[in-house]
C-alpha cells in the first residue's frame, strides 16, 4: 500500500485521524520517497524549543530555521522538496511552527509551507497558538477561557487515548510549583462550527459546566495539523507527558530515534554500616570533616527484617534494586560479634532477587592520599610539591578482593560494573581537578567496563582508561539518616540561612534550588516536604527519557526506611499516569552504560550528517556508517529482513539494530504506509498571522522544584 497525494474527505464527525483515509489522484502507484527528518521552524520561543529538546534526546534528526536569524535559509518549494533519482522527495516528514502561522499576512514562506503540507501529506505541529478560527477553534470569549492551568487536572479525551496518547492512563496534570510564579497559560476553546477537528486533551473550562481543546487535530483544505493552546517549556510534567505523543502523531510512528521511561535505584553500602548525623556538631561522626574526636560514631546498618521489606516491596512494586556492596562489612561485622551476621545470611540467602554491583571491599577513598589535618580536607602532597595517589595496586586490590568475596558468597554479579566509594578516584572539585592516574590502569587490571559517577559533579559519558562512566543521581535522601526527623534536621541544617541556624549555602550560591524559606517541621517535614519534593525531581528524569540511575544508601533501607516513601512517590505516581503498555524500564548499570554508548555515537554521527533514512512505500531504509547501531521507532509488525525489529513500547516497537555494510532496511506494516507522486497545482491562501500569546515567566525559566502542586 502506498500514501498518496490526497485530498481528505474526513468529516467533522470523525473519531480519529487515523481513520481518515486519502483519496488516491491518477498517479497514486508513483513513488514518492520521505526523508525522516523533521523541519522546525523556531521564534525562539519555549514550546518549540521543547519539542526539539525532545527530538534531541531520542535522536530524531531535524533541521531547525530560526525566524529571529539574519541570513537564515527562505522556506520555499526548493527548500521543502527535490527530486532524488528521478523519484521525488519530500525533505521533512513532519514540520514543527510556533503557532499556526507565525509569518507575516501573505507571506510567501506559509504558501509554500501549506501547498508542501498538502502535497506530500506532510503533519504540522502548531507548537502554541491562539485559539481562533484559523485554527479550527473558536475564539475563547465565546464560552471558553484564557489563563493560567497552574495546578489544573487536563484529561486525554477517547480519541486521544485510541490515538496518539494511548500510552497515558488519562490525567496530564499540570505542575504548580511556586505560587509566587506563573507556570503556565492556555486558551480553552471547542472546535468552529462545521470545522474536522478532534480534540486529543482538555481540560474543564472554569465557571461552567463544559471542557475546552488544549490539544487536538484540525483537517482542512487537504492538511492536518495538530493545534496545541497551552505554553510549556521541555521540562514541565505536562509536555513531558504528552511529548511522546506529539512526536509519534507528526512522524505516524515511523522516526529515526526511540523514547522510554527509565527508572534504576542503586543502594550503596551494602553490609557495611553509614555513620549517623548528629544534630549538635551539624556533621557527621567518622566523617573525614567531622573532627570532634570526643564523640563517637554511631553506625547505621539494615538488619535481617529489612531484606525481607525490602524483597517484599520489590515483588509488589515489580521493581528490581541494585546492591553495591562492600564485603568488609559483613567480615567486620562477624569479627565484633563471634562470627554471626543476619544480615549478611539473609541477604545471600535472598541474593537472586537482587542485582549485585561491586563497590569495592572496604569503601576506602581511592583517589589521593586523604589530609585530615584540615577541613576541609586537602590531597597530601610530596615536599617537591607532587600530589601523592593511592596506588595501582591498592586500588586494585580492593576491587578484586571485592569480587571474589561476592563470587564466594554466591552473589550473581557482572565482573565489569564498578562503584567505586563515593566515586573516589575520579576528579572531586576543588580538592582534586582530576582523576587518580592510577585508577585507569587498575580499571584495566580487572577488566571493569562501567564504572559510576556522580551526575552532581560529573554528568557526561566519558572514558576513564578501559571504562566508560555511567553517571547516577544522587537523590537528597542522606546516607547518614537512618530516621525521618535526622534527614529533616540535617536538611535544615544545609538548607536555611545562618541567621535561621543554617549552613548559609543558600546565601553563598543563590543557585541552588532547594532552598528553604524556614526550618521544616522535624516530625512533619519528611513527608510534608522532603518527600513530594524528591519524587517530582526523581520523576522528572523518569519521564525525560534519561536511563541513569539514582542512588541512596543501605541506611535508607533501614531504621524508619525513609527511602520507601519517596520510591512509591514515583512508581505510584508513574503507574497512575501511563497506561500498561508503557511500563517503567528498569535497566542494570551496564545496559544502562550501552544504551548511553550508544546514543553519543548516534547524536555524533547525526549531528556529523553521516545518518540519511526515508521512507518509500512500505520501506524504510537508513544509511549510516558501517557497525552503528540504529535507533528508531516503528509500528508493532516492523521486519528487519526476516526478523521482527525492536521490542514492543507504548504500543510500538523500538530499539537498536545494524544493518549490513551500514545500511538498514525495515518493511513498515502496508496499514501505517505513506506516500506516492505529488500533484500539481494552486492551493488556497495560508490564513492570516497569528496574534501573540502570553508567556509566563515560570515557562521562560524553569521553577525550581518544590512539593506544592
Amino acid at each position: 500500500m502506498k500514501r498518496s497525494i490526497r485530498t481528505t474527505l474526513c468529516t467533522a464527525g470523525a473519531l480519529l485521524a487515523s481513520l481518515c483515509l486519502p483519496v488516491s489522484t491518477a498517479h497514486a502507484d508513483d513513488p514518492v520517497r520521505i526523508d525522516l527528518r523533521v523541519l522546525v521552524v523556531s521564534d525562539g520561543g519555549p514550546a518549540v524549543d521543547a519539542i526539539a529538546a525532545e527530538l534531541e534526546t531520542a535522536g530524531t534528526p531535524y533541521t531547525e530555521v530560526d525566524l529571529q536569524q539574519a541570513g537564515r535559509p527562505v522556506i520555499d518549494a526548493a527548500f521543502l522538496a527535490d527530486t532524488v533519482d528521478g523519484v521525488p522527495r519530500a525533505r521533512y516528514q513532519a514540520v514543527v511552527l510556533p503557532n499556526d502561522n507565525p509569518f507575516p499576512a501573505g507571506s510567501a514562506e506559509m504558501t509554500a509551507l501549506a501547498d508542501y503540507e498538502r502535497t506530500y501529506d506532510i503533519p504540522q505541529v502548531d507548537a502554541y497558538t491562539y485559539a481562533r478560527p484559523e485554527a479550527g477553534l473558536q475564539y475563547p470569549v465565546f464560552g471558553g477561557y484564557s489563563g493560567s492551568m497552574d495546578g489544573v487536572e487536563a484529561q486525554v479525551t477517547a480519541a486521544g487515548a485510541s490515538g496518539p496518547f494511548a500510552y497515558l492512563d488519562g490525567a496530564v496534570p499540570f505542575e504548580d510549583n511556586s505560587p509566587d510564579v506563573g507556570e503556565s497559560y492556555a486558551f480553552l476553546s471547542n472546535p468552529v462550527a462545521g470545522a474536522d477537528f478532534t480534540t486529543y486533551v482538555d481540560a474543564p473550562i472554569p465557571g461552567r459546566a463544559t471542557r475546552g481543546s488544549l490539544v487536538g487535530e484540525y483537517r482542512h483544505d487537504g492538511r492536518r495539523e495538530l493545534v496545541v493552546t497551552f505554553v510549556y517549556n521541555q521540562y514541565q510534567q505536562q509536555f513531558r507527558l504528552l511529548a511522546r505523543g506529539i512526536v509519534e502523531w507528526m512522524t505516524d510512528g515511523v522516526h529515526l530515534g526511540a523514547s522510554r521511561n527509565y527508572f534504576a535505584v542503586h543502594v550503596d553500602d551494602v553490609f557495611a554500616a553509614d555513620d549517623r548525623w548528629n544534630s549538635e556538631l551539624n556533621c557527621t561522626p567518622g566523617d573525614v570533616d567531622c573532627t570532634d574526636s570526643s564523640v563517637q560514631p554511631d553506625p547505621i546498618r539494615m538488619t535481617a527484617a529489612d531484606v525481607d521489606h525490602a524483597t517484599a516491596w520489590q515483588d509488589a512494586k515489580q521493581f528490581t534494586l541494585d546492591l553495591a556492596y562492600n564485603g568488609a562489612g559483613s567480615v567486620d561485622h562477624r569479627e565484633d560479634n563471634n562470627g554471626e551476621d543476619a544480615l549478611a545470611d539473609r541477604l545471600i540467602a535472598k541474593r537472586n532477587e537482587f542485582r549485585w554491583i561491586n563497590h569495592t571491599y572496604t569503601h576506602a577513598f581511592l583517589g589521593c592520599v586523604q589530609d585530615t589535618t584540615v577541613v576541609p580536607w586537602r590531597c597530601e602532597t610530596t615536599p617537591g610539591g607532587d600530589t601523592v595517589w593511592l596506588s595501582r595496586n591498592d586500588i586494585s586490590d580492593e576491587i578484586a578482593t571485592n569480587r571474589v568475596w561476592g563470587d564466594v558468597a554466591g552473589l550473581p554479579l557482572e565482573d565489569d560494573e564498578l562503584v567505586t566509594g563515593e566515586h573516589s578516584g575520579l576528579k572531586v572539585l576543588p580538592q582534586q581537578p582530576q582523576d587518580n592516574p592510577n585508577l585507569a590502569p587498575a580499571l584495566g587490571d580487572n577488566a571493569v567496563g562501567w564504572l559510576a559517577s556522580d551526575n552532581s559533579r560529573d554528568p557526561q559519558l566519558r572514558q576513564v582508561g578501559p571504562a566508560l562512566t555511567v553517571a547516577r543521581y544522587p537523590m537528597n535522601v542522606f546516607y547518614n539518616a537512618g530516621r525521618a526527623a535526622e534527614q529533616v534536621d540535617e536538611y535544615n541544617w544545609i538548607y536555611t540561612s545562618r541567621a535561621q541556624g543554617g549552613s548559609g549555602i543558600c546565601e553563598d550560591n543563590p543557585e541552588t534550588t532547594t532552598c528553604l524559606p524556614a526550618p521544616l517541621d522535624l516530625s512533619t517535614g519528611y513527608g510534608d516536604y522532603i518527600v513530594p519534593l524528591e519524587t517530582r525531581i526523581a520523576l522528572g528524569h523518569v519521564i525525560a527519557n534519561d536511563p541513569k540511575p539514582h542512588f541512596i544508601h543501605q541506611s535508607n533501607l533501614a531504621e524508619d526506611r525513609i527511602a520507601y516513601p519517596v520510591l512509591d512517590g514515583v512508581l505510584d505516581t508513574y503507574a497512575g499516569l501511563f497506561a500498561d503498555s508503557a511500563p517503567v524500564v528498569n535497566l542494570r548499570m551496564k545496559d544502562i552504560g550501552l544504551e548511553q554508548q550508544r546514543r553519543a555515537a548516534w547524536r555524533s554521527a547525526v549531528a556529523a550528517g553521516q545518518v540519511s533514512a526515508y521512507r518509500t512505500g512500505d520501506t524504510v531504509t537508513v544509511q549510516a556508517p558501517a557497525g552503528l547501531a540504529v535507533t528508531a521507532t516503528m509500528p508493532a509488525g516492523t521486519q528487519n529482513g526476516t526478523a521482527a525489529f525492536g521490542t514492543p513500547y507504548a504500543g510500538q516497537v523500538s530499539g537498536w539494530a545494524t544493518g549490513t555494510a551500514g545500511d538498514l532496511t525495515l518493511d513498515v506494516p502496508g496499514a501505517a504506509a505513506p506516500a506516492a507522486a505529488p500533484e500539481s497545482g494552486s492551493s488556497p491562501e495560508p490564513s492570516g498571522t497569528a496574534p501573540d500569546v502570553p508567556v509566563p515567566a515560570g515557562v521562560t525559566r524553569q521553577v525550581p522544584y518544590s512539593p506544592e502542586s
